[in-house]
C-alpha cells in the first residue's frame, strides 16, 4: 500500500503548476462595459423624440415641411335656405306639397281662406264705382258753372249799353236843363236812371266773378275727386295683393324641407310654415389665419365630403371673408385683460363647386367636408356657377 500526501489528495491539480497559467487560445480578460442593449434603448428614445418633433413640424405646417396645399376639416356646404312664411293671417284650406318634394319657381304650396280678402276686392272696386261717378258730377257742374259765367257776361253787357243810354240821356237833359227846355224834375229823373244803371253794371260784374269763382271751385274739387279714384284705385291694388298673398308660392327652385303647417291650421302673418332648399350650394372652409397666407382668389380646391363616402370633389377659390369669424359674432371676444393668449383666428373662404361632376348634385347644405387650396395654382379668378342640388 502506498501512502500520498493528505494535500495531494485534497488537489490533485496542486502538483500540476502549469494548469493555472492562462491557456495561449483564450483571450485575455477585458475591463467593465456597458451593456449592449441599453445604448439601443438610448437610440430609440432619441429616434422616437426626432419623429415626435418632426411630425409636430409637418403637422403645423412649419419649416422645412411647409406645405403648398391648406387643408382644414372645419369646412361645411352652404347654401341660402328660406324660410316661407305667409303675408296675410287666416286658416289654412291646402297643402299643396310633401317633405322634400321638389318645386319650381311661383309654384304653389299653400293655400289660406280668401274669403274675406275677395268680398275687400269688391268693396275697392265699388269704391273706384262711386269716385268716378262724384268725379262725372264735378265735370257736370264745372260745365254749368261756366254757362253761369257766360250768362253772367251777357248780364254784364246789358247793364252796360243801358248804362251808356242812360249817359246819352243824362247829357241832352244837361243842355235842355241849361236852356230851360225841361225842369230840374226831369234832371232828376235822369239823374237817377243814370245812378240805376251803373248800379246794374257793378251788380253783373259782381255776379260774373261770382260765377268765375264758382268755376275755379269746382275745378279744385274736381283735382281732389280725382285723387279719391286714385286712391280708390291704390286700395284696389292692395286688396288683390292681399288676396294673391293668400296663396303662398315657391320664390325660387329648390326643394321643400319639413313642414310644418297643416290643413285647417290657424298662421298669422310672419310664422314660419316651411324652409325651401335652393338648388345652389357652395363649400365654406374656415381656415387659420396663417393658411390664408397665400390664398387668393381663383385657385384650384379640392373636398372630400363625408357623407358621400369620402368622395373628393373639385371647386375654384370664389373669394376671401372681408374679417375674421370672430367679428361676426354677437359677443365678441376682448383681450384687453393682463393675462392675453393668441388665439389664432379663423377666415372663411369661399368655394364654388365646378359644375359636370356627377356627385355635385348629391351635395346638401350643412354637411361636412374637408377642403384643401393648393397654394401654388395662380390661376385667375373665374367666377364658375355654384353646384345645383338634383330637382
Amino acid at each position: 500500500m502506498t501512502n500520498t500526501p493528505s494535500g495531494s489528495a485534497a488537489n490533485p491539480r496542486a502538483e500540476d503548476p502549469q494548469e493555472n497559467l492562462p491557456s495561449p487560445e483564450q483571450p485575455p480578460r477585458r475591463g467593465w462595459a456597458p451593456p449592449t442593449h441599453g445604448r439601443r434603448r438610448t437610440l430609440l428614445f432619441i429616434g422616437i423624440l426626432l419623429g415626435g418633433v418632426f411630425l409636430a413640424l409637418y403637422a403645423w405646417d412649419l419649416p422645412p415641411f411647409r406645405r403648398d396645399v391648406q387643408t382644414t376639416d372645419n369646412a361645411y356646404v352652404r347654401g341660402q335656405t328660406t324660410i316661407i312664411s305667409p303675408q296675410v293671417s287666416g286658416y289654412v284650406t291646402e297643402v299643396l306639397v310633401q317633405d322634400f318634394d321638389s318645386v319650381k319657381k311661383e309654384q304653389p304650396l299653400v293655400k289660406v281662406d280668401d274669403r274675406a280678402s275677395r268680398q275687400r276686392v269688391e268693396q275697392a272696386r265699388a269704391n273706384i264705382a262711386a269716385q268716378i261717378a262724384n268725379l262725372d258730377n264735378s265735370q257736370q257742374s264745372q260745365r254749368s258753372s261756366q254757362a253761369t259765367v257766360a250768362a253772367q257776361e251777357a248780364a254784364l253787357a246789358n247793364a252796360q249799353a243801358q248804362m251808356q243810354r242812360a249817359q246819352a240821356d243824362m247829357r241832352r237833359v244837361s243842355q235842355l236843363t241849361a236852356e230851360g227846355s225841361l225842369s230840374e224834375r226831369e234832371q232828376d229823373q235822369t239823374v237817377a236812371a243814370l245812378r240805376q244803371s251803373e248800379a246794374a253794371v257793378a251788380q253783373a260784374r259782381a255776379q260774373r266773378t261770382i260765377s268765375q269763382e264758382q268755376v275755379r271751385t269746382v275745378k279744385v274739387g274736381r283735382g281732389a275727386l280725382e285723387a279719391s279714384v286714385q286712391s280708390a284705385r291704390a286700395a284696389l291694388r292692395l286688396a288683390e295683393i292681399d288676396l294673391s298673398n293668400t296663396v303662398i308660392r315657391a320664390p325660387q327652385d329648390g326643394r321643400v324641407g319639413e313642414l310644418g303647417v297643416r290643413v285647417g291650421q290657424f298662421v298669422s302673418a310672419g310664422s314660419q310654415l316651411l324652409a325651401l332648399v335652393p338648388n345652389q350650394v357652395w363649400v365654406v372652409a374656415n381656415f387659420k389665419e396663417g393658411q390664408t397666407a397665400k390664398i387668393v382668389q381663383g385657385q384650384r380646391a379640392t373636398f372630400t365630403v363625408d357623407a358621400l363616402g369620402d368622395v373628393q370633389l373639385e371647386g375654384i377659390v370664389r373669394d376671401l371673408s372681408p374679417a375674421a369669424g370672430s367679428e361676426f359674432a354677437v359677443i365678441k371676444p376682448e383681450n384687453a385683460t393682463g393675462n392675453f393668449v393668441k388665439v389664432p383666428q379663423r377666415i372663411a373662404v369661399r368655394i364654388d363647386v365646378k359644375p359636370g361632376q356627377r356627385d355635385a348634385a348629391r351635395l346638401r347644405p350643412g354637411i361636412s367636408v374637408v377642403a384643401s387650396v393648393d397654394t401654388s395654382s395662380a390661376a385667375p379668378a373665374q367666377a364658375s356657377q355654384p353646384a345645383r342640388s338634383p330637382p
